[in-house]
């Protein structure tokens, strides 16, 4: 078992590999342009994404976490105590600290792309809670779901917080609820958190804060990609472009061209015509019947579901069916 104190089970070399340029061109090509969002999480995009979390614009968190706080103990009794906790996108591990010492498991896997920033954020972890063990996986859960290291055959817990699944087109999501159910146990569970559906003017303001910080996160996947595929992006030709798209019910972050200018990537080039946009994320939201559905397409039930007073975020758990 690997210490949270020593290099996780993998590294960032799966960057350096020819798929992922291939990956990369390919979505610059289509049209619209996409890049997909696992590639805002640089050491610089993980720790923009964690100061994102603490603006007054940006709600989830805050309601994420009264939810946690007001219904921990069901939340907990759920859930089960004694299990081993898997946590894909894990970031700064700060959620499940939120569950402890009362979820006790005999295990926490915290996932994340970002080797050295889940290094550091799952050292600091065992700090706080020394009792716990902590086995850090660096792992691209948006591709596969695979554990490289040993753990108990007891229950396995999927800890999912943040309402990262709407970053999921609806088939994509009920293929990743299809491989977590995949690795569970019988008695294992998900435990994860669902945004609504709410009035477009705070979605609007949430990704479009005041302090240009989702402007910063959103570019920055530009200079992830030049020091990872030896390109030449200059964001200066691209500004931060955020939406509600009503009818799918999603909010969505683009980047948009400035200018006609001409990229070299991965020795190759790709075109970009002022005013076109590249599509970074998706953020769908989901009222709880809506998601209970997608679940129940990926084999899981949706046993319990918390939410604050005003509707604004639910958090679900499931079990297999």
């Amino acid at each position: 078992m690997t210490n949270a104190t020593q290099s996780a089970s993998s590294n960032e070399a799966w960057f350096n590999s020819d798929s992922v340029a291939t990956e990369v061109l390919a979505g610059l090509r289509e049209r619209p342009k996409r890049i997909a969002p696992k590639y805002f999480y640089d050491e610089t995009g993980s720790a923009l994404f964690d100061t994102i979390t603490e603006l007054d614009e940006y709600y989830l968190p805050r309601v994420e976490r009264q939810i946690f706080q007001d219904h921990a103990a069901a939340i907990c009794a759920a859930a089960g105590t004694e299990a081993t906790v898997i946590e894909p996108g894990a970031g700064s591990c700060e959620k499940i600290a939120w569950l402890l010492p009362e979820l006790a498991p005999d295990l926490y896997v915290p996932m994340d792309i970002s080797a050295e920033h889940l290094v550091r954020s799952a050292a600091a972890l065992s700090e706080r809670f020394p009792q716990l063990p902590v086995a850090p996986q660096v792992c691209d859960h948006t591709v596969g779901l695979t554990l490289d290291i040993d753990i108990p055959d007891g229950k396995r817990v999927f800890f999912y917080p943040g309402s990262s699944v709407g970053n999921f087109e609806p088939a994509a999501a009920v293929e990743f609820m299809r491989r977590m159910r995949a690795l569970m146990n019988g008695d294992g569970g998900l435990l994860i958190g669902v945004d609504t559906k709410k009035d477009t003017d705070v979605l609007h303001a949430a990704y479009n804060d005041a302090e240009g910080v989702t402007a910063a996160f959103n570019l920055n996947v530009l200079d992830h990609l030049n020091a990872q595929l030896d390109g030449n992006f200059s964001t200066a030709n691209f500004e931060h472009h955020a939406l509600y798209n009503e009818s799918a019910g999603r909010v969505e972050m683009h980047l948009r061209c400035k200018r006609d200018h001409t990229v070299t990537l991965a020795s190759d080039s790709v075109d970009f015509a002022a005013g076109e946009l590249i599509h970074t994320e998706s953020s769908y939201k989901y009222h709880p019947d809506e998601f209970a559905a997608l679940g129940r397409q990926a084999g899981l039930q949706q046993r319990e579901c918390w939410q604050d007073n005003r509707g604004w975020f639910s958090v679900q758990y499931l079990t297999p069916v």
